[in-house]
């Protein structure tokens, strides 16, 4: 038999593997002046003239609130057995202060206990970036009362859904809150303030170590908690001392910022020492770095696409090629001498690398730097222009070729030694993708935005089978 014509061997996954899909409140829910919530800073963000593409919000979104018993059905239906979701913070403590609204509580109470229903394992992220409108007004995420307040909301929900939810994420993404929100812009609360983005970095840290302390003040002890982080895979384009130099910097500001404290106890001294200009750090007082620095019992991973970075020259001007949105402002304080530069290769619809090599990558450096953690792939996803065709369905070939070479990455990292534990799909369906509104779809499920009908793509099905029998189907199969 020629070589060209051997069987394939199939790529399978250990039995015991998590395949779920993720969502945010702000995203899907909808129902943003009901039941006693108030507004977040995304309902603001949104509700300003010029933050989001045409103007959309999520005040509807995909109508979750509503829908949710429809939205577990069709995840049991696609053969999904793990769920990752976020609870709203002003849905169940309004003003970020104070006691819960049961009713807000209630709703996610339901959700649980329609997801255990079905035989769909819960993973709640107490925080996907809708702070408090209230919080921000007093300062937000650059002051420290924030990170405080945190604690008490992660208690609430703790008591609320300890008994019944195993898997807990305290932050997602902590560097897109602070980064995006606080340095570019882009996102909410859509400040432009270097140094005050350093300090949202910090006391999210604090915020992640108060909120793990506090879900296991009150939660059984077989919980797992976790942090979702979207670690950079750095890349430069040479080896020269200097592009070598721009990657640390980008690492640290990416990467290190954040798993320094979380994982080690302490910040990189080249992050403190690239920054020295912008912040003393003083705002980091005795006692912080081990409160941020608790065991954690897993880590999420994000992974979309790689950074390829150079020193700048300075001969040169542009758009800065960085991925995370266009602004006069970068989320790159104290990095004013790197510039970013496009990798090769095909694109999605968000103008992000499809590179699984990456993914790859990442994940092995977790199992080198947290040994013993069990990790998850939280988000990976890509956004294509999906259409409904003449006969009724949504044929997403791309995607599916996305999925098939991100997870074959995954079980790579598997049989290289990692402890990695389950995969979720970003996203379930096609929802409000922040300052892009609407535009942007990364579900397996199309959504009708004039209807809200509910439609799984070709590659919802594809990672439905992929589920139901923990091995990779050709991607073709659907």
């Amino acid at each position: 038999m020629p070589e060209s014509a051997q069987p394939v061997t199939p790529v399978t996954f250990p039995p015991a593997f998590l395949w779920g899909a993720a969502t945010s409140a702000y995203q899907i829910e909808g129902a943003v002046r009901e039941d006693g919530r108030t507004p977040s800073i995304w309902d603001t963000f949104s509700h300003t003239p010029g933050k989001t593409a045409g103007g959309e919000t999520g005040d509807i979104a995909v109508d979750h609130y509503h829908r949710y018993r429809d939205d577990v059905a069709l995840m049991a239906d696609l053969g999904l057995n793990a769920y990752r979701f976020s609870v709203s913070w002003p849905r169940v403590q309004p003003t970020g202060r104070g006691p819960a609204v049961q009713v807000g509580l209630d709703f996610y109470r339901r959700l649980v206990d329609e997801l255990l229903a079905h035989g769909i394992k819960p993973a709640v992220t107490l925080y996907h970036w809708d702070l408090p409108q209230e919080l921000e007004d007093a300062g937000g995420w650059p002051e420290r009362e924030t990170a405080l307040r945190f604690a008490e909301y992660a208690q609430i929900v703790g008591e609320a859904l300890g008994d019944r939810v195993e898997q807990w994420i305290t932050l997602n993404e902590p560097w897109c809150s602070a980064f995006l929100g606080y340095g570019s812009g882009v996102h909410a609360p859509g400040r432009t303030e270097p140094a005050a983005t350093l300090r949202a970095a910090h006391h999210l840290n604090l915020a992640h170590g108060l909120g793990t302390q506090a879900l296991r003040s009150v939660m059984p002890s077989r919980n797992s908690v976790a942090v979702s982080l979207n670690s950079s895979v750095v890349r430069t384009v040479s080896q020269d001392p200097a592009d070598l130099a721009a990657a640390r910097k980008i690492d640290d500001l990416a990467n290190g910022i954040f798993h320094g404290p979380m994982l080690q106890g302490a910040y990189p001294a080249t992050l403190l020492e690239a920054t020295s200009s912008l912040t003393d750090w003083s705002f980091v007082l005795d006692g912080d770095l081990a409160t941020a620095h608790q065991p954690l019992d897993a880590l999420g991973l994000n992974y979309y696409t790689p950074a390829l970075v150079s020193a700048a020259d300075p001969t040169l001007e542009g758009p800065r090629a960085d991925g995370h949105g266009a602004s006069a402002h970068s989320p790159w304080p104290g990095a004013d001498d790197v510039a970013f530069h496009q990798t090769p290769g095909d694109r999605t619809e968000m103008g992000w690398t499809i590179d699984p090599s990456g993914l790859h990558e990442l994940i092995m450096r977790y199992s080198r730097e947290a040994p013993g953690l069990a990790l998850y792939v939280t988000e990976n996803g890509a956004a294509y222009d999906d259409k409904v065709g003449p006969d009724g369905r949504v044929h997403d070939p791309e995607r599916i070729a996305y999925l098939h070479s991100h997870l074959a990455a995954v079980r790579r990292a598997i049989t290289d030694g990692a402890d990695v534990r389950g995969y979720y799909l970003w996203s379930l369906m096609d929802n409000f993708e922040w300052a892009y509104g609407y535009g942007k779809r990364f579900g397996a499920v199309h959504v009708d935005y004039s209807t809200l009908a509910r439609t799984p793509k070709s590659s919802a099905h594809w990672y439905g089978k992929a589920a139901r029998t923990g091995e990779l189907p050709s991607p073709d199969a659907a």
